[in-house]
């Protein structure tokens, strides 16, 4: 069996907290005919665990807990 965190995710983010959010779009809002739904997905909440990430289960982003097990200094 693979160990989820070796598995490269499209995205990584970096964060502070471990109560995060994902829309999918986060990272490419601009200009004024931005349309969220158009470019993302549903609102998601969720909470980083024990492991130190989370991966997002609509576009894969993986959420990274700055200073926890995860965070391999890679991601900026």
């Amino acid at each position: 069996m693979t160990d989820a965190a070796s598995i490269p995710a499209p995205e990584t983010s970096l964060v502070e907290t471990r109560r995060v959010w994902c829309d999918g779009a986060t990272d490419i809002r601009s200009g004024e005919l931005y349309r969220a739904a158009a470019l993302g997905h549903p609102k998601t909440y969720f909470e980083i665990g024990a492991e130190g990430f989370f991966d997002c289960g609509y576009c894969d982003r993986r959420f990274v807990l700055r200073g926890g097990p995860a965070d391999d200094g890679s991601h900026g």
